[in-house]
């Protein structure tokens, strides 16, 4: 079965002719999939005949909402999605005051077992297709009833070790017959994969790179992220530079602050020295913490000495605001909580 909504127009326009149908037929199935939302049934300008024929050799991976929480603090939802093949990932719809955001999955699961991470707890099951991260895109509209303005790539899996399908997605997503969410307003957090962090910078698109650093030196690097085990913090921050170079983009570093690990001044100021000089920002983020690690978020003082040492080295740094806290917004909890009660 052909997936049809993971195609760019022109790509549907080529297929639309190896099944006998005229070219313009595409840009029709392409607004009935990607600015209406709706599968083969709904498409009321398209041929009963032709409709009959896509449903016998094609597909429209969609996702359906199996649960979901809702903050009573701040509106924050987060969604658990069944995929076509019960496979579940999850996505957060966060509401800001210039717009909506919706962090979505690229992965059923993850596989490079970062130790903070509740998404990679039972590790990779596959990799999503482009049009079921268009897709959560588009349940998370149809239920608030809300437009979604902003994109972030933050939530299961790790967006880069599914290249292809992400770089679809960020074609799709952009596309002024789809969604038309301007690539400025999207943001792809990767753990430091350098080859595709090269490779993603000669597409020259305006993301953000988003990097999930989490320490200023490789030994407690790959006491926490395996993936600093084939690739240094040195070949990462260049990396980095150079995709800042040919994009002309800021990169934005994550840092968890994880109490008695990484929230201490002395590796503030390692971090200052590493980054002194470029163009980037600072995220900090209070760990979440789950059930099966023994990781504590750090004090608001450890953030605040932690800050002021980066600001010594004019690197600007804020603690990202922490939404949904009543509900479980880690990534990878509500899964678990489901697989759990179902197992």
């Amino acid at each position: 079965m052909t997936d049809i909504k993971s195609m760019l127009p022109e790509e549907l326009a080529e297929y639309m002719v190896t099944i006998g149908q005229p070219k313009y037929r595409a840009n029709q199935i392409f607004r009935w999939l990607h600015t209406v939302g709706v599968g083969f049934d709904g498409m009321t300008d398209i041929s009963k005949s032709l409709r009959d024929k896509l449903k016998e050799s094609c597909f429209v991976p969609d996702v359906s909402v199996a649960a979901k929480q809702v903050s009573a603090i701040d509106g924050t939802v987060k969604y658990l999605f069944r995929l076509y093949d019960d496979e579940y990932i999850e996505s957060v719809f966060m509401r800001y005051h210039h717009g909506n955001t919706l962090c979505i999955s690229t992965q059923a699961g993850c596989r490079m077992g970062c130790k903070f991470c509740a998404s990679t707890l039972k590790g990779l099951k596959r990799n999503l297709l482009a049009a079921e991260m268009i897709s959560q895109i588009q349940a998370a509209e149809k239920d608030t009833g809300e437009r979604v303005s902003g994109v972030v790539l933050m939530g299961m899996g790790e967006p880069l070790d599914n290249y292809d399908n992400v770089l679809k997605f960020l074609r799709l997503v952009n596309h002024p017959k789809g969604l038309n969410i301007g690539h400025r307003h999207i943001s792809l957090s990767t753990c430091g994969l350098v080859n595709n962090i090269r490779r993603l910078a000669e597409e020259k698109l305006q993301i953000t790179l988003s990097v999930s650093l989490h320490a200023p030196n490789d030994e407690l690097r790959q006491s926490i992220m395996p993936i600093a085990n084939k690739y240094s913090v040195d070949e990462l921050l260049q990396a980095c530079r150079d995709y800042e170079k040919i994009t002309g983009r800021r990169t934005s570093f994550e840092y968890a602050l994880i109490s008695g690990v990484t929230d201490t001044t002395a590796l503030a100021d390692e971090l200052g020295k590493k980054l002194k000089g470029s163009l980037c920002h600072v995220n900090l983020i209070p760990v979440n913490e789950i059930k099966e690690r023994s990781y504590k978020t750090a004090s608001r003082a450890a953030a605040a000495a932690f800050i002021k040492v980066l600001e010594g080295y004019g690197i600007t740094a804020t603690v990202r605001r922490k939404l949904g806290s009543d509900i479980s917004a880690a990534c990878g909890q509500l899964r678990d909580e489901h697989e759990s009660l179902v197992n």
